[in-house]
């Protein structure tokens, strides 16, 4: 696997994936200017909404994705990593269970938890190595609960927000699920099943032959 596949989901060759990366197909940017560009258009044009969660399988595509302007963070890596695979950039899907310390209240009365899972991250094939981000979270929210936005350099990692501005805990992984080739539906399914089971039975009723 090369990481540069276009699949079922990540749909490289898809009108509004290629719309997505226009802006950054002038041949004097270098692969890390494309990334990092790339990276904070997805942040912050998508709004990320932790209860955006769907148990369709065509609900995970990149070409459903662009348009709705908001997701999860599941959603956001997709995008992002079908626009970097697009560009000629290596780059997958990165899981891990993480735990909200800021709103948590809301989290826990919606979903019956503070724990995000999975959470989404990408991997991004950089200078000959891998670099772990995470887009999930636009800069606006991040003013609403005084944390730093997440900038990303293209050389180091960039996925944790510990503290926010008054050195409240803002979250913190829990587990590492590890990145995959293509998009895991059905371990993401299932891990939300096990972990969120009273919302998974809403969406089964209300979406049918989901699983």
């Amino acid at each position: 696997m090369t990481y540069l596949e276009s699949t079922y989901f990540y749909e490289l060759e898809h009108e509004s994936v290629q719309e997505l990366i226009n802006e950054f197909q002038d041949k004097d940017l270098t692969d890390k200017e494309k990334a990092i560009g790339l990276y904070l258009k997805v942040r912050d044009g998508w709004l990320y909404n932790p209860y955006s969660i769907a148990f369709k399988k065509e609900k995970y595509r990149a070409s459903y994705l662009l348009p709705r302007k908001e997701g999860h963070c599941i959603d956001k890596s997709i995008i992002l990593i079908a626009g970097l695979r697009a560009m000629g950039i290596p780059a997958r899907l990165h899981l891990a269970k993480v735990k909200n310390h800021i709103a948590a209240e809301r989290l826990i009365e919606k979903i019956g938890t503070n724990e995000l899972t999975p959470h989404g991250m990408v991997d991004i094939f950089l200078n000959n190595k891998w670099l772990k981000v995470s887009p999930a979270f636009n800069a606006t929210l991040c003013e609403r609960y005084k944390v730093e936005p997440l900038g990303f350099d293209g050389e180091n990692d960039s996925t944790l927000q510990e503290y926010n501005a008054e050195g409240q805990l803002f979250m913190g992984y829990v587990e590492d699920y590890g990145h995959f080739d293509d998009m895991p539906l059905d371990f993401i399914l299932n891990n939300m099943k096990t972990n969120y089971p009273i919302l998974a039975a809403l969406y089964m009723n209300e979406e049918k032959a989901v699983f």
